[in-house]
């Protein structure tokens, strides 16, 4: 949308109300160009030639600017797949893993636990070392007694976490996600590596959509998002968690690590071990 500077923030706000995926904003001559990225399927051109009207109403209410302008397109995913495909090749991580990406054969005489992937648009390659720390993570918290553990991937992305801990032995992963992509790519990647539904559940949500699902408490719980996302989940963990749940937690940054780690204690967590990466730590946490 190209507008006036005048309704600039509304035009945000309009985005805003529709759960947009990403929004920005530049300057174009006297005028202002704002962007707004939503999935594929949240939208048929008749929504957006609503929304369309809808802001050049906007424009008329606020009085003496003129109606801007509205243009959509779609980008299409495999435009700018292939080129990173070219560039993404197996990668050991941990002990353990190798993420394997799945249009590649996996390699001859494979010693490790091999995890196929297609991330599509969702987080989660395993090239990130915030993933990485989780995945090793992992390693640690499912030993030999890992076969009856039940795990909680909240922000599952990829879905990598989830089927990582399936692969070390875990016997369920419950996963949940705010982005239908996300979603759609953990539902792709469990079909990957033959894992069935029943062992590997995926949802749209967050925590209390996990609360709906789950039968029971869980053994441990995975969350690989962003700090704040997690200081405001926090509180919640107690609703799906014995006295025996642990849990780990990255997408933090080392200057945000004091912060999660005193709502961690405010709210009955213990950090047991900090694990860092470069400028991201991973927090490993338990029961007191």
């Amino acid at each position: 949308m190209t507008c006036t500077p005048a309704l600039e923030d509304t035009v945000f706000w309009r985005f805003d109300l529709l759960s947009g995926r990403g929004t920005s904003s530049q300057q174009q001559g006297k005028h202002r160009l704002v962007k707004a990225y939503f999935p594929r399927a949240q939208f048929e051109h008749l929504d957006l030639a609503a929304l369309a009207l809808t802001l050049k109403q906007d424009a008329l209410c606020v009085g003496g600017i003129s109606e801007p302008s509205v243009e959509w397109h779609l980008i299409e995913e495999e435009d700018w797949s292939k080129s990173w495909k070219t560039h993404w090749q197996p990668q050991e991580i941990g002990d353990r893993f190798l993420i394997n990406p799945a249009w590649i054969p996996v390699p001859a005489e494979v010693d490790r636990l091999v995890l196929q992937l297609d991330p599509g648009t969702a987080f989660g390659t395993g090239a990130h070392a915030t993933t990485q720390l989780c995945l090793e993570s992992l390693e640690m918290r499912l030993g030999s007694s890992s076969s009856d553990s039940t795990i909680a991937d909240i922000g599952c992305g990829s879905g990598i976490l989830s089927i990582g801990a399936i692969l070390l032995g875990a016997k369920q992963a419950y996963a949940v996600d705010t982005d239908p992509l996300a979603v759609s790519a953990t539902a792709a990647n469990r079909d990957l590596n033959q894992i069935s539904a029943e062992q590997l559940s995926v949802r749209e949500g967050s925590l209390p959509t996990l609360l709906e699902t789950l039968e029971a408490p869980v053994d441990g719980i995975v969350c690989n998002i962003l700090a704040e996302v997690i200081i405001d989940l926090v509180p919640q963990f107690d609703a799906i968690a014995k006295p025996t749940t642990w849990g780990i937690l990255s997408g933090i940054l080392l200057e945000q690590s004091k912060l999660v780690a005193d709502t961690l204690e405010e709210n009955g967590w213990v950090v047991a071990t900090l694990w860092r990466r470069q400028e991201w730590c991973c927090l490993n946490i338990r029961r007191p």
